[in-house]
């Protein structure tokens, strides 16, 4: 067999392979002869039917594959031992393939269109400077932050009569007939919740003002509740016998309660923070403003990366072979329209552009992802989800029993090892270039991500 790479231009090539009889027909024959091992026709006992027949029937299709695994070995060899980088896989060539007569032909021609990375340089320079944008934490965060942890400790409160659309509604939900009358063995529900909040009708909701324990009201239920979603809910039937729902429902109330936030306190303090650690609203407050400092800082450094990006993309600027990766997605991405790519294709582009940068910096630097380093951010990735639904406490063992069921997962191992070699290339990065750092409000921050939003959407 013999492989020979014509360069098209800088980025594209051709790669040319040649197959010989010798390098195919022995193991033809090995399938030809296990399919006579197995195959039974008519008129033949098991493992009797002569190889001319296989060969007659079956030959052709066995030729093609077995010439097919053999290309594509012998291609992936020869792409390692060239040290060819490329971008995206071969792809049979449109221009350059040849007709291939399977029937007749001994030997054998193939071409393959290919892709090579640009090379390049990263080089910093006194002239890389880019903004750090540091959030303020100011006074407003800080109330917002206790504010969250008052109605995260509040509760309900029993109060006399209903006076606030909020309140909580604790109710018998009746059935009545067209005379007013309670159906026996209709749609009922004891202490069922309703919060006028999510009454649609005004003049229903109105209705409800100044009710007490004891009082009760008919409604159009289907008139107030529109959602059969949320009369399912309250009721606790199914959604299809809810559809059906129509006429009078009596509510028939036992109790309103009312949502109190929790006061600022020592008891609030001792909940957040454990007994006697924070003794004053001063301390409370510092304690505040040191957490979201960490909250926020990650923030900072998404915006970071994102302007690292942006500018040695912009800087270096390698050029791709935009059409040779454009049909490689059309041709190997199935779960792709092409409508898709052709609306994705710029910033498909824009990544490969800041991967080939990426990746040229980490071999600049030898930096390589150890795997501690991935069990670490996996474990991290963990506690942060856990940490969105208010498990912020579960012990280290646990986290990482949860982060080593992730790695388990090829496809998730590497989207983390990823994540982990960005993270140390924007390390060396910021090591390198001049950091402008500058101190915005959370609502200027916002402002700064919403821009890249629009001009990413763009």
């Amino acid at each position: 067999m013999n492989i020979t790479k014509e360069n098209k231009d800088e980025l594209n090539a051709v790669l040319r392979v040649q197959v010989d009889p010798e390098d195919y027909q022995e193991k033809v024959s090995q399938v030809v002869r296990d399919y006579k091992k197995k195959a039974k026709m008519d008129g033949f006992r098991p493992g009797k039917v002569p190889e001319g027949l296989i060969r007659k029937m079956y030959g052709r299709s066995i030729k093609m594959d077995e010439v097919n695994k053999i290309v594509s070995e012998k291609l992936s060899e020869y792409i390692k031992e060239q040290d060819l980088n490329l971008l995206g896989e071969p792809l049979p060539s449109k221009d350059e393939q040849k007709s291939v007569d399977w029937d007749n032909d001994q030997q054998l021609e193939f071409a393959f269109d290919i892709a090579m990375a640009p090379d390049f340089e990263v080089e910093f320079s006194d002239q890389d400077k880019i903004p750090y944008y540091k959030i303020k934490i100011t006074d407003e965060l800080i109330d917002q932050q206790i504010e969250n942890y008052q109605n995260q400790l509040g509760q309900f409160q029993p109060v006399e009569q209903i006076t606030d659309k909020d309140e909580l509604i604790s109710a018998d939900v009746i059935e009545l007939d067209n005379q007013g009358n309670e159906v026996e063995g209709g749609i009922s529900k004891e202490n069922a919740s309703i919060t006028l909040s999510v009454v649609k009708d005004e003049e229903i909701k109105n209705q409800f003002e100044n009710l007490k324990a004891g009082d009760h009201i008919d409604i159009d239920l289907k008139k107030a509740f529109p959602n059969d979603t949320e009369i399912s809910s309250m009721l606790n039937i199914e959604k299809e016998q809810a559809a059906d729902i129509h006429g009078m429902f009596r509510i028939r109330i036992h109790e309103v309660k009312k949502f109190e936030k929790a006061p600022v306190d020592q008891n609030m303090y001792d909940k957040i923070y454990g007994e006697g650690n924070v003794t004053s609203d001063e301390e409370f407050r510092q304690k505040i403003a040191e957490e979201l400092e960490k909250q926020i800082k990650p923030e900072s450094e998404r915006k970071f990366s994102h302007d690292v990006k942006e500018h040695f993309i912009q800087k270096i600027d390698p050029q791709i072979p935009g059409d040779f990766l454009k049909r490689w997605l059309k041709e190997t991405q199935n779960d792709l329209k092409e409508e898709d790519i052709e609306n994705e294709f710029d910033q498909f582009q824009h990544d490969v552009k800041w991967d080939l940068i990426k990746n040229k910096i980490a071999r600049d630097y030898n930096i390589n992802v150890e795997e501690e380093e991935i069990k670490q951010m996996a474990i991290e990735f963990t506690r942060q989800q856990f940490q969105q639904y208010g498990l912020g406490n579960l012990p280290d063992e646990q986290l990482e029993g949860y982060a080593q069921e992730i790695l388990k997962k090829d496809e998730e191992k590497r989207k983390i090892r990823e994540r982990k070699m960005e993270e140390k290339v924007i390390d060396v990065i910021k090591e390198n270039i001049q950091l402008e750092e500058q101190e915005v409000t959370s609502d200027e921050f916002q402002e700064l991500a919403k821009a890249d939003q629009n001009k990413q959407s763009g």
